[in-house]
């Protein structure tokens, strides 16, 4: 099946769900990031896209389908962020990087984090 790339939306969808795992409508509609209001149908409606463009696979448990990611976090975040780099950042990893930390508030924890996965991978931690 041809895999699509997915909207801004649906990444919200599909990160959700990969970070807590297999979800019902009502819980991707109480748990999305962004904070905007949505309905019910809106997001049911975008669930249903996701599994037609193979995004998403769904069971039934009881009344309600329970949706879980088709495709992993790396299949479909490595070519949306090459695509980035390559497009917005001259094909260069560090201009992208140091947009995110001019731009973004980060915390102590999580530039600690950066700073460990770059020491990690320096060492030869990389694919």
């Amino acid at each position: 099946m041809k895999r699509h790339r997915p909207s801004k939306l649906e990444l919200q969808v599909l990160s959700l769900l990969w970070d807590r795992g297999p979800s019902t409508a009502r819980e991707v509609l109480g748990a999305m990031p962004d904070g905007k209001e949505r309905a019910y149908t809106s997001i049911l409606s975008v669930l249903q896209v996701m599994e037609k463009k193979g995004l998403l696979t769904h069971t039934r448990k009881g009344n309600a389908n329970v949706y879980t990611p088709a495709v992993q976090r790396g299949q479909t975040l490595d070519p949306v962020l090459k695509d980035m780099v390559d497009h917005v950042f001259g094909g260069r990893p560090s201009a992208m990087m140091q947009q995110l930390l001019e731009n973004k508030k980060i915390d102590p924890e999580e530039l600690s984090e950066i700073r460990r996965l770059l020491d990690e991978w320096g060492k030869g931690g990389q694919k």
